[in-house]
Order: C-alpha cells, then sequence, then structure tokens
C-alpha cells in the first residue's frame, strides 16, 4: 500500500507570499522582480522519466538550487555558493538513490526534461546553461524534478501523527523536492510529474 502526499504541505492562498524551503519556514514577498511570464511548450516531445545517468542526475540538482533559492546577483562569489548547493544536493541524492540513507527502503528521482531547442527562445539561457544533460546523443534540459521516497515511516510520524487505517507493516510513499523552472509554470509539468510518481509507486506496491 503506498500514500502519496507532497512534501512539505503548504497552503498559501495570497498571490503575495510564496514559499522559500530551508530548516524554517520563510515566507517572503514577492516584488515584480519575482514574476515570470510562462513561456508556453509544446509537450509532445516533453520526457518524464526515473534518473537514468549523472549527468541529469547533475542537471537535477542544478534546477533544485535554482528553484528554492534566491540568490541576489551582486552577491559575491555567489557562482561559487550555487555551485556548492548543487554539489551537496548531487550527493545526497545519489546517496538516497543507492538505498544509502536510513529510513527509507527506495528513492527515486523522476526528470522531466525538454529538447534544448525548444528552450532557446526564452527571455535568458540561464535554465539551458544549468539544467542541460546529453540523451542519446541528444542535447536536453531538466524542466521539473521531484524525489518518490518509500519508507516504513512518513515524515509526520516521527510526531506521532501516524495516518488512520494504516497498519506499521505497510511501506508508504510521499513526494518531495517537487520543482519545475519557473519560466515553464502553468504548462501542468507539476501535474505530469506527479502523475508519473504514482506509476512509479505503484510499481512498488
Amino acid at each position: 500500500m503506498v500514500l502519496l502526499s507532497s512534501s512539505p504541505s503548504l497552503s498559501i492562498t495570497s498571490p503575495n507570499y510564496r514559499y522559500s524551503p530551508s530548516r524554517r519556514l520563510c515566507l517572503c514577498p514577492i516584488s515584480a522582480t519575482h514574476v515570470v511570464t510562462p513561456h508556453h511548450i509544446d509537450k509532445s516531445s516533453l520526457t518524464i522519466s526515473e534518473t537514468s545517468s549523472e549527468d541529469q542526475l547533475w542537471a537535477a540538482a542544478r534546477l533544485r538550487v535554482r528553484s528554492f533559492n534566491e540568490f541576489k546577483p551582486s552577491t559575491f562569489g555567489i557562482q561559487d555558493h550555487k555551485r556548492y548547493l548543487a554539489e551537496r544536493e548531487f550527493e545526497a541524492l545519489k546517496e538516497r538513490i543507492a538505498g544509502k540513507r536510513t529510513g527509507f527502503n527506495r528513492v527515486s528521482c523522476l526528470n522531466a526534461s525538454l529538447p534544448l531547442s525548444q528552450l532557446l527562445s526564452l527571455p535568458n539561457d540561464d535554465l539551458c546553461a544549468q539544467c542541460k544533460f546529453i540523451e542519446n546523443g541528444e542535447d536536453r534540459v531538466v524542466v521539473g524534478t521531484l524525489d518518490v521516497n518509500q519508507c516504513m515511516s512518513l515524515p509526520d510520524e516521527i510526531t506521532g501523527m501516524k495516518p488512520e487505517g494504516i497498519e506499521g507493516q505497510f511501506a508508504r510513499g510521499y513526494l518531495s523536492n517537487v520543482c519545475v523552472a519557473n519560466e515553464l509554470h502553468r504548462n501542468g509539468l507539476g501535474y505530469d510529474l506527479v502523475a508519473k510518481s504514482k506509476a512509479v509507486a505503484q510499481k512498488w506496491v
């Protein structure tokens, strides 16, 4: 039996705030510079799959750093700091997928990717430069990513909030690190990623 829920779970209806993942909950006012005009894509060339190479995993780590953090361009050494964060996420991802983290039965990193050629019309090439990888000789860009986690205890259960009707011997699943490139919001990529994650979780039952 597998339960899926997004993590962290947060419901904020005000358009003036957004979630900034960190060790503590932080609500940051959204300024005009945070608003990104959605870039509509042709989803016929979209691929959603479990990570198949370290290059793709690195691209996913870069997207997560880009999505979950805000950086001031003028900050000294900002590029080195971004790379440091990406390296930490990359190594942690490899450990989780390899089953080296206690508490997890299985972890799978799902990535949504598009051909680089479809994204060349973006206002800037930051996404393409940071999140590009090569698959079967084609340049592709990771535009969305998440982790599907299977474990014997969900995060909330650590604090005694065990779901009703769930026996202890069943493994549970949850989603984490869900993100889509800012420029490509409102294309249904998050929905497609979650739908694919359900199929992956069903194979684990």
